[in-house]
């Protein structure tokens, strides 16, 4: 069979009887001369607004997007969206390599819609690699049931080396999908960590997933991230695992006792549950609703959400000087005659640093 492009009627003929003649419908030019319409600022809010999620892909996208252009235009977007938002219910997920992250949430996600009703978005956090700096983006095919959810939208996204594996525009894109009447939002991050306080700073309700049967449970577990759990699961609590899960349960409960108080006067707890059966779920999902309605009887939900606010605020500026520094030319001329400075023994690794402050400080006054 004669592939397309080398037909006569790619070319735009169409032969009848011997004689060429002009294509009337001719898919393949018409397809190369389709351009899609590009939205602006205006057309993506309403369309957010009314739950496109199509146009919401295209927000996020936007966001995700290091081009100074499309970074105003995603800024002008969240902005106007802004007021529609701040009335979900944001959770994040956390855990061991392989502890069925994934899984999970396929399976909390279905349980939540089906028991609770609403919409729910899924921003799951790819890790990037350090080499290529690619990123798989594969979290989706392992949420089978939520995939074809019609309420469900999940959003893979590369974590790009951001702090404890959360893509740095996570935050805004809640923003955006509150915006479009999600009103559950699960953020699922790359791993265990201190570093995993950037996903706590985002959301109202930390879960940390667990396995057992893995030698000492604890190990590993660094103090940071069992101060911030709100939840802690043991997976994979089924067949004869069940014993090992209900015992390290008991360690992680037992450790918790050497930690202070939370500030939300929460005592956090520890379950057991299987990701792959789908059993123990609705005991998981009774917690978080039980911490939510705690948090915001005693004021501390919406004070947390001022707090994260204030701690975002900080970030962005941060972000941006560190950013306008590198950008600057004269230090873009500086940093290498200053490394070598540096590696010849010259100058110690602080002085280099602090003579570029003051060569950027310097600029900044003129």
């Amino acid at each position: 069979m004669e592939h397309p492009e080398n037909s006569s009627e790619y070319k735009g003929l169409t032969v009848n009887d011997g004689v060429a003649q002009p294509s009337i419908v001719n898919p393949y030019l018409n397809r190369a001369r389709f351009k899609r319409r590009e939205l602006s600022v205006s057309d993506m809010v309403e369309g957010i607004v009314k739950g496109n999620v199509t146009i919401l892909s295209q927000a996020v996208t936007l966001i995700e997007s290091v081009n100074p252009q499309h970074q105003a235009k995603a800024q002008e977007v969240i902005e106007k969206c802004l007021p529609y938002s701040g009335k979900s219910i944001r959770i994040g997920i956390s855990g061991v390599p392989g502890a069925g992250k994934s899984t999970s949430i396929d399976e909390f996600g279905t349980y939540v819609l089906n028991t609770y009703g609403g919409k729910l978005a899924v921003l799951a956090i790819d890790p990037s690699s350090e080499l290529s700096k690619g990123s798989i983006l594969g979290d989706k095919t392992r949420m089978e049931k939520l995939s074809q959810h019609p309420k469900s939208f999940i959003r893979p996204s590369p974590s790009a080396g951001s702090l404890g594996g959360v893509a740095r525009k996570t935050r805004e894109t809640i923003i955006l999908c509150e915006a479009a009447g999600f009103d559950k939002i699960f953020v699922e991050t790359v791993g265990v960590g201190q570093s995993e306080t950037a996903c706590h700073s985002m959301v109202d309700f930390f879960l940390l997933i667990q396995l057992a049967g893995t030698g000492d449970e604890l190990q590993g577990i660094k103090r940071g991230i069992m101060e911030i759990s709100d939840g802690i699961c043991i997976n994979k609590c089924d067949g004869e695992n069940v014993d090992k899960c209900h015992m390290a349960a008991t360690s992680f409960r037992n450790a918790l006792h050497f930690f202070p108080q939370p500030e939300s006067g929460w005592t956090p707890k520890v379950l057991c549950y299987s990701g792959f059966y789908g059993t123990g779920i609705k005991e998981i999902w009774d917690m978080v609703y039980e911490y939510i309605d705690f948090v915001k009887h005693n004021g501390y939900f919406q004070y947390r959400r001022n707090e994260q606010s204030k701690y975002w605020m900080y970030e962005s500026i941060n972000e941006h000087l560190r950013s306008n520094f590198y950008q600057n030319a004269t230090i873009r001329q500086m940093l290498k005659k200053a490394e070598a400075t540096v590696l010849g023994g010259e100058k110690t690794s602080f002085t280099a640093a602090q003579d570029l402050l003051d060569t950027y400080f310097n600029e900044l006054k003129k």
